[in-house]
């Protein structure tokens, strides 16, 4: 009787985990780390140069029990916000908190603002969404000068997960 208990727990439990691992998702342009997928030559931009910056591009952090897939999705100097679609995928861990308090874009000419709104109208354990950002600080545009966007992301079970692009001229 045990035996047979112990076979129908098993048989669940792989099902449970076969339906979960299904729910597979195609990422466009995906780079793990903080290095540009299409080049890594920031060195030859010059800032104040025409910039583009690389729109549609993703960058994957899986560390711990959570992968989180970052895609650029407006980022230029015409808008109001910078927004970015992020994807977070797991197993184990529930993904219901505010990413926009947890969030901080950085660029390298020595800007920075925290996230500005976390849009979602999903939870539980495979979450996608929208976090903004500020485009201006104090008037000036975060992008102006800047050959490189950081975006961070802290607390999501892992203390930091970093994200980068580089500005294509």
């Amino acid at each position: 009787m045990n035996i047979l208990k112990g076979i129908i727990i098993l048989s669940a439990l792989s099902l449970l985990l076969a339906a979960c691992g299904s729910a597979q998702q195609a990422y466009p342009e995906v780079s793990k780390g903080s290095g540009d997928p299409v080049s890594n030559n920031a060195s030859q931009i010059m800032p104040g140069a025409e910039m583009a910056w690389p729109e549609g591009q993703s960058r994957e952090d899986a560390q711990g029990a959570v992968t989180v897939v970052v895609t650029g999705k407006t980022l230029n100097t015409e808008t109001d916000t910078l927004e970015f679609d992020v994807v977070m995928d797991t197993h184990s861990v529930e993904l219901n908190m505010d990413l926009a308090p947890l969030a901080t874009l950085t660029t390298d000419a020595g800007m920075s603002v925290d996230g500005l709104a976390w849009s979602t109208a999903e939870s539980g354990h495979h979450v996608t969404g929208m976090l903004s950002f500020p485009a201006t600080q104090n008037g000036i545009s975060i992008l102006d000068g800047a050959t490189e966007l950081t975006l961070t992301i802290r607390d999501v079970d892992a203390a930091e997960r970093i994200f980068t692009w580089q500005a294509q001229s």
